[in-house]
Formats: structure tokens, C-alpha cells, sequence
């Protein structure tokens, strides 16, 4: 009998350990360390399979320790939305110390990983970790700043690649890190709003004025148009080694357009489907603008 029950024993772990660690989330934004890394290694810094995959185990250990930590501070509160309740942690397949000892574990295990490529790696991605949890986490109760605050650990793993191939912070790895900055607004005010009946009810404060109105879609608007302009710099040659030709820049600026087009149908419409649809393109945005920066690279 434990023979059979065995496998799917190891499967509801795994199934939890994914959901603990929120692997979808944390698989994006691994890829955007590792599309920072292909931007960053050149002569000076060679191109290293053993680099990148420990970029890869120790980035996910990084943002799977964060998502942890999350869900055990918000514990009582995931049980109160629809999305969450169902949490290892909420619905009680996990303890609140076992949760505590993986994230605990992954935090430790991708330190040290990032620490073997270089000292600054770790350094942002001990910074991020604490941030997110001790900053970003407790203030979504408290204030709509709390998505500014988040923005910042949000917007590390972009630049976390680069310094992971330079071993420098420097005009590149900032300009990376001010894309993925501006990014996290439309994205998140995205996801606060088509989710707002259920933030409400824990209490999250996601949205900047707190409220679905013409006031939060027009800062959304706002924010998009900053990232448009931002994306664009690398184009013109203010940002070191980071640059990127004028078909790929036509290309940013028309996903960038793209994105804008939602964004301004958010602003007429002000539905959940709106800001759902919105949510979607930036996601597929910032995967795309990755992947013309990378080519661009390559193509040169």
C-alpha cells in the first residue's frame, strides 16, 4: 500500500512546492535574468553554461524564497481571497514553520549560488528578497505605495543578469533595471484592478488611489508612456555598452504602441476584462522587448 501511495505523495509535494514558490511567476522572472545575462557577456566577460545555470538555480531559489516568506506573512489573509485560499499555507496541507523552513532554505542555497558568480549578484538578490518581504509585503495592507516599493525588487532581475555577466553595475544594468521599474506599474494596477473585489477582501491596497477610476487608468497610461521612452534609450546611444539598432528600436516603440492601445482602452472602458487584456500584453511585452534586445545583440 505505501509503494502506491507513495508517488502521489511525492506528487502533492511537488505540486506545493511549486505553488509555494509560485513557479509560473518565478520561471519569468529567471528569464529575465537570464535574458540580462545574454545581454551582458561579451570579450571582456565570455558567455559561461556554468554562469547561467547557476544564474538559473539560484535566481529561482532567490524568487521562490521571496514568494514563501509572502505566504507566510499573509497566511491568514490568503484565506479570506478566492485565488489564494487554496495556498499550501492557507488551506492547511502545509504548516506555517515547514513554509518558513523552505523559504529559509531556498534563501540560503541561492545566495550561495549567486555568491559563485560574484559578491554584487548576491548582494541585489539579498536586497530584493528582504525588500519584498519587508517592505512590499506588509504595506499592501497599508498604503497603494506598497506597489512602488515592490516595483524596486521587481525591477532587479533584469540588471541582476547583467551584473551576473559583468560583475558591474553601471549606465546598462540601471538602464535595465528603469524598464522593468516603470514596467511593474501598468502591470501590476493591471492585475489590482480586474482583482479588486478580491484584494478588498484582505484588506490590499493595490490600486493608487484606491479606487477603479479615471485617476488610476490615466496614471496607468502614464506610467506606459514612460515605458515606452525608457525602452527606447538604449537606441540612442546614452547607455554604454547597451544598444540596440533602429529596426529593433521601431519594433520596441510599436510593441510599446501595442501596449498603450490597451492601456487607453482600460481608460474608456474600466472593466475587469479591460484590465485583464492589459494584464496579458504586458506580459507578453516585456517577454517580447527581451527578445528584440537579445536578437538585436546577436543580429549586430
Amino acid at each position: 500500500m505505501k509503494t502506491i501511495q507513495s508517488p502521489f505523495l511525492y506528487l502533492k509535494i511537488y505540486q506545493d512546492f511549486k505553488q509555494i514558490t509560485k513557479a509560473g511567476l518565478a520561471i519569468s522572472v529567471v528569464f529575465s535574468s537570464i535574458a540580462g545575462y545574454l545581454l551582458g557577456f561579451d570579450n571582456t566577460n565570455p558567455f559561461s553554461w556554468t554562469t547561467l545555470l547557476v544564474l538559473t538555480i539560484g535566481g529561482y531559489c532567490m524568487v521562490g524564497a521571496s514568494n514563501a516568506f509572502n505566504q507566510v506573512i499573509e497566511k491568514d489573509l490568503d484565506s479570506l481571497m478566492d485565488r489564494t485560499k487554496n495556498r499550501p499555507v492557507p488551506s492547511g496541507r502545509m504548516s506555517a514553520n515547514n513554509a518558513l523552513f523552505v523559504a529559509s532554505f531556498l534563501t540560503i542555497i541561492g545566495l550561495i549560488l549567486l555568491y559563485f558568480i560574484n559578491p554584487k549578484t548576491a548582494m541585489f538578490g539579498a536586497i530584493s528578497i528582504f525588500l519584498y518581504t519587508s517592505l512590499y509585503t506588509p504595506l499592501k495592507t497599508i498604503t497603494p505605495l506598497s506597489v512602488f516599493v515592490g516595483a524596486f525588487p521587481g525591477a532587479i532581475p533584469f540588471m541582476l543578469g547583467w551584473v551576473a555577466a559583468t560583475d558591474h553595475f553601471g549606465i546598462e544594468a540601471g538602464t535595465l533595471f528603469l524598464i522593468q521599474f516603470f514596467w511593474q506599474f501598468p502591470h501590476f494596477w493591471a492585475i489590482g484592478w480586474f482583482l479588486f473585489e478580491d484584494y478588498e477582501k484582505a484588506g490590499f491596497f493595490m490600486l493608487p488611489t484606491g479606487k477603479k477610476d479615471t485617476k488610476t487608468a490615466t496614471q496607468i497610461i502614464l506610467y506606459t508612456l514612460w515605458l515606452i521612452v525608457t525602452s527606447l534609450i538604449p537606441y540612442f546611444g546614452y547607455t554604454g555598452k547597451l544598444q540596440i539598432s533602429f529596426p529593433s528600436a521601431i519594433l520596441v516603440f510599436l510593441i510599446g504602441i501595442w501596449m498603450l492601445l490597451y492601456a487607453v482602452k482600460l481608460y474608456h472602458a474600466r472593466t475587469p476584462k479591460a484590465a485583464r487584456a492589459l494584464m496579458l500584453v504586458s506580459v507578453s511585452y516585456i517577454t517580447l522587448l527581451q527578445i528584440i534586445y537579445i536578437t538585436d545583440k546577436f543580429l549586430r
